[in-house]
């Protein structure tokens, strides 16, 4: 089943399954909910500001894409919605939490994932997330795809096809901005403390000063 997804949508699809594995209780996802869900400060990459319309939109496209449906408890007012990736594709728990952090935080080592991925579900070992990973490459068409290796790093990473082949050259200049602009941010710090450690030393040798007055 190919499938291309907006990069809106691939955040509604990373939240329905994280909330799906995390808080079973509260799934499928209202509107309200999904919306705060894909606006999440914690575990995104990056860091979202939809309005309810925008997700909502994403969601009926998704629908129409066969990949979510339309649940509303016996009861109850409030139409919710959830995903329908595990029936669709046949995927197991190991590999939706794998997808859902991909989609959620883009690229990432095994070892990102398996940390990452712990809140969904537990991987014992490294081998045992290569695997997952594996069997999303290896499903027709893959899910997944092994990117190359970045300077000065020892594990590949991954990331996920359902918005398309992955622009590698584009992932690697925004990893240079991020680092120029860290580098920038240490600097800046960097001068902070000194200025701060001359101010701290001016007063020191001025109450020095004051106090021999009364000496």
């Amino acid at each position: 089943m190919d499938i291309d997804i907006s990069v809106i949508e691939a955040r509604v699809l990373g939240a329905f399954i994280e909330k799906e594995m995390t808080t079973p209780d509260y799934y499928p996802l209202s509107p309200n909910a999904l919306t705060n869900a894909c606006n999440q400060k914690s575990n995104r990459n990056p860091v979202m500001q939809l309005e309810e319309a925008d997700v909502m939109e994403a969601v009926e496209s998704l629908r129409k894409k066969g990949l979510a449906m339309q649940s509303q408890d016996a009861g109850s007012r409030v139409i919710k919605f959830r995903h329908i990736l595990r029936e669709k594709l046949y995927l197991d728990d190991h590999e939706l939490a794998i997808l859902a952090e991909l989609l959620l935080r883009g690229p990432q080592t095994p070892g990102e994932l398996r940390s990452r991925c712990d809140r969904m579900a537990r991987f014992e070992e490294l081998t045992r997330v290569e695997q997952s990973v594996q069997e999303l490459i290896d499903k027709e068409p893959p899910m997944v795809a092994k990117l190359a290796r970045q300077p000065g790093r020892k594990e590949h990473r991954y990331a996920h096809l359902l918005s398309g082949p992955v622009d590698e050259e584009e992932l690697n200049q925004s990893g240079t901005v991020v680092q120029t602009t860290t580098s920038s941010t240490v600097s800046t710090l960097e001068e902070d403390v000194r200025l701060l450690k001359e101010e701290l030393a001016s007063l020191k040798e001025e109450f020095k000063i004051f106090r021999e007055q009364f000496e």
